[in-house]
């Protein structure tokens, strides 16, 4: 129940940063907020994740949708049993994918306004974020495991 809360509360900063996005800015604006390293600019991805497969929107809302449903079913399926951080991982995961299919359901484009332009030139928005720390929580928590094994394998 409280991944349930955990992934309602991460869609909802996600889906409210973005309406303010859209409903503030301009298409293209940017608003330095740290000159020349982060500003909030306003862009629309057709794609998915570094403007791969642009204009693909149906296809990729699709996948992403039947991606989800998976996931959960995984996660219902076999990890529940599984740490705590495999769990949050996979609600960030989940938030993260709700969040830019929702945007591609109900705008026909996710929209990006994170611009760390310090450190590379992609525009990303908070489900993006989500994702990723999602993926590094796993990584994480897959290296513990196998942690763990070597040492009780040391003590036998």
């Amino acid at each position: 129940m409280i991944y349930i809360i955990f992934i309602a509360i991460l869609f909802a900063i996600d889906q409210i940063t973005k309406s303010i996005t859209h409903n503030n800015l301009l298409l293209g604006e940017s608003i330095p907020v740290i000159k020349d390293f982060f500003h909030f600019t306003y862009v629309r991805n057709e794609g998915v994740a570094f403007g791969i497969f642009q204009g693909k929107i149906q296809i990729i809302t699709i996948v992403s949708i039947l991606a989800v449903i998976g996931i959960i079913y995984y996660v219902v399926k076999y990890e529940k049993n599984s740490s705590k951080l495999i769990h949050y991982a996979y609600a960030l995961i989940i938030s993260g994918a709700m969040g830019n299919i929702t945007d591609r359901i109900f705008r026909g484009f996710v929209v990006d306004m994170m611009d760390f332009r310090g450190i590379w030139s992609y525009i990303f928005n908070m489900a993006d974020v989500y994702i990723n720390i999602g993926v590094a929580l796993m990584l994480l928590d897959y290296i513990l495991v196998e942690r763990k094994k070597k040492e009780e394998e040391k003590i036998k």
